[in-house]
């Protein structure tokens, strides 16, 4: 136990300066959990939206929500172009048809087929369509929350998912209020590694991370978030070999605190029996 807290603390006590790792060479040294899993991993080389599918996957989840989803904003993309309106159409049917539920730590597939969402899945959501429709926009992660920043016509507009009113920020002075409030202290530090990303209210006065990540990137933000309740459950191998999907995905130092801590569990419980 005295290994694990020494493990603990010292691992809190890093920087956090993280780099995208953008391709995953050998997906056969990874441990997926069934073939649905490695199936959408290998597709979602080409396109993110099946590497948040790959997350907790099941061959009977269906994505029928989505495709109804994306052929009602494609239906309006074709015939008005990538404008405002449809920015914020994207938005309000996005919380229509996926959003119903706020729920820390709902996986993509879960948002797809039971409404529940945070701001991880729903700002992966976001991501894909705006990227579909080739808005510029920036998926900006922070300690223990994630936004989107659209950059319309060189002014930002905020997309803060789990606010179904009031979410689409357009107001300067708003937007301002709202990045400055996640602007982080050059002396802070991550508090935790094992606290998932989800949280939609900022409470830390010194905050550490404020970084744009891509979507890939973003997807394993979702492995992490995935891994941290598998250690909650103490379900350590497992909380492992998502940290190291997620790895995979996006080099950050949280998620490789958070598997420090994983492997030097698996090896107290070895020691304890």
């Amino acid at each position: 136990m005295k290994k694990f807290l020494l493990t603990y603390f010292l691992i809190s006590a890093l920087g956090f300066i993280a780099q995208g790792q953008e391709s995953i060479e050998n997906p056969e040294e990874l441990t997926f959990e069934n073939k649905s899993e490695k199936a959408l991993w290998v597709e979602g080389q080409e396109d993110p939206y099946y590497l948040f599918r790959a997350v907790q996957a099941d061959e009977q989840l269906s994505d029928e929500n989505w495709k109804v989803l994306v052929q009602d904003l494609d239906k309006r993309f074709n015939k008005k172009g990538a404008d405002y309106k449809l920015l914020r159409k994207v938005f309000e049917k996005s919380h229509q048809r996926l959003f119903q539920t706020y729920e820390q730590h709902s996986t993509f597939n879960t948002m797809l087929t039971a409404g529940k969402y945070d701001c991880v899945s729903a700002s992966a959501a976001l991501g894909l369509l705006l990227d579909r429709y080739g808005f510029e926009f920036d998926i900006v992660e922070t300690d223990y929350h994630v936004f989107i920043r659209v950059n319309f016509e060189g002014k930002d507009i905020i997309l803060e998912s789990t606010l179904p009113v009031g979410g689409m920020m357009t107001a300067p002075s708003e937007v301002a209020e709202y990045l400055e409030s996640y602007q982080p202290v050059a002396s802070a530090t991550l508090q935790a590694v094992d606290k998932r990303l989800g949280a939609p209210k900022n409470e830390l006065w010194d905050n550490a991370v404020f970084r744009k990540v891509n979507l890939k990137q973003l997807a394993g933000l979702q492995y992490y978030n995935d891994a941290i309740s598998l250690f909650n459950q103490q379900e350590y191998q497992y909380a492992s070999a998502q940290l190291q999907k997620a790895l995979e995905l996006y080099n950050s130092e949280r998620i490789e605190g958070l598997k420090a801590l994983a492997e030097d569990q698996i090896q107290y419980t070895a020691s304890s029996k």
